[in-house]
C-alpha cells in the first residue's frame, strides 16, 4: 500500500477549509459545497487513472468477493458504472482520494479529530438519457451502514468536471438528516438498485410528512475541483445525464474516528452483513476492524 500522507496544511489550505458558519450550516442543512479542494492537474491524474482502471489495471485485487459488491466490467455494457473498493485497487486513485485537505474538511463538518475512508465508489454516468440505471432514486447512506456505530459518517462527491442538473449531478433533500424516521417494517438495508423508485419516492413523502415539513431538493451545480459533501442521514439522489458527455466522479463515503462494528440485524432476523466485514482483519474481541488501515486508512488526524 502506498505511504500514508502526513497530515499537516499549508496556510493556503487553512484558506480553503469551512468557516465555523458553513459549519454550522452544513449541521442545519446536511450538506456543504466546498471551495476549491482540487486542481486541474489533480483531475487529469485522477481521471487517467480511472481510464486505466477500466481497461482492467489493478495494483491489487481483493483477497475475496464480498457479497453485494459493485463491480461494473465492459460486460456489463453502457449501463452507469459504478465500481466499489477503487482507492485499495489503484495506488493512483487512492492517493488523489486521501489528500489531507480533503479528510481535514470532512472532519470540520463531522466535528471529529479523525476521519477515515469508508468506501471509494467511482462512478461513470454515460450521456444516454433515458437509460434506467442513470436515475439515483432518493436514498440515505446510513441505511446501507447499520454495522456503523456512528451517526456523524458523510460522504464527499468529487466530480472530474464541472456538474449541473443537465449531466445529472447530485441532488440533496435539505435537512433530511434531521427527520425521525417513520417506522416501518420494510427493510431499508436493500440497496436502491433493488428497489422500485416509485416506492422510494412514497418512502420520501411519507417521512416529510411524519415530520411535517416538505420536500426541498437542491441539486448541487458543483465546479470543477470543488466538492459536495453530505451527512449519512441526508435523502439524496440523482437524474439523467442530459449531456454529450459522460457524468464522471468518486463517491467517497468517510467515517470519524470513533465508528466501530455493532451488530445489526434485518427485519427479517437475519444479520446485516456490510462488505468490509468479510475483507477487514478483526478486533481482539472478534469484530470486523473498520480502522483497518488497508481498507479503511485514515485521511486526517489531529485537531484544527
Amino acid at each position: 500500500m502506498t505511504t500514508a500522507p502526513e497530515f499537516h496544511l499549508t496556510e493556503a489550505e487553512r484558506a480553503l477549509l469551512p468557516t465555523p458558519e458553513e459549519v454550522a450550516g452544513y449541521l442545519e442543512h446536511g450538506w456543504y459545497l466546498s471551495r476549491r479542494l482540487f486542481s486541474d492537474e489533480e483531475l487529469d491524474t485522477l481521471q487517467a487513472a480511472t481510464e486505466h482502471y477500466y481497461t482492467g489495471h489493478r495494483d491489487r485485487t481483493l483477497p475475496v468477493r464480498p457479497p453485494r459488491l459493485a463491480s461494473w466490467s465492459a460486460a456489463d455494457g453502457p449501463v452507469q458504472r459504478h465500481n466499489d473498493y477503487v482507492h485499495y485497487e489503484s495506488d493512483a486513485i487512492g492517493a488523489i482520494l486521501r489528500k489531507p485537505l480533503l479528510g481535514a474538511v470532512a472532519a470540520l463538518l463531522a466535528e471529529a479529530e479523525e476521519v477515515r475512508v469508508f468506501q471509494a465508489t467511482l462512478i461513470y454516468k454515460p450521456p444516454v438519457p433515458g437509460e434506467p440505471s442513470n436515475h439515483v432514486p432518493w436514498h440515505f447512506d446510513k441505511h446501507y451502514w447499520q454495522t456503523s456505530s456512528s451517526d456523524r459518517m458523510l460522504t464527499a462527491f468529487l466530480p472530474f468536471h464541472d456538474c449541473s442538473e443537465e449531466n445529472g449531478t447530485i441532488t440533496m433533500v435539505d435537512g433530511s438528516h434531521r427527520w425521525k424516521e417513520l417506522p416501518s417494517g420494510e427493510d431499508s438495508t436493500r440497496h436502491f438498485a433493488e428497489r422500485d423508485n416509485s416506492e422510494l419516492d412514497a418512502i420520501l413523502d411519507a417521512n416529510a410528512e411524519y415530520n411535517g415539513t416538505e420536500v426541498r431538493k437542491v441539486p448541487m451545480v458543483i465546479p470543477r475541483g470543488h466538492v459536495s459533501f453530505h451527512h449519512c442521514r441526508t435523502y439524496h439522489g440523482s437524474g439523467p445525464n442530459l449531456a454529450s458527455y459522460p457524468r464522471r466522479a468518486v463517491s467517497l463515503h468517510l467515517q470519524d474516528g470513533g465508528n466501530a462494528y455493532q451488530a445489526a440485524t434485518r427485519p427479517d432476523g437475519g444479520p446485516v452483513v456490510y462488505n468490509h466485514d468479510v475483507l477487514v482483519r478483526r478486533t481482539p474481541d472478534g469484530r470486523p476492524d473498520y480502522a483497518d488501515p488497508d481498507y479503511c486508512p485514515t485521511v486526517w488526524r489531529g485537531a484544527l
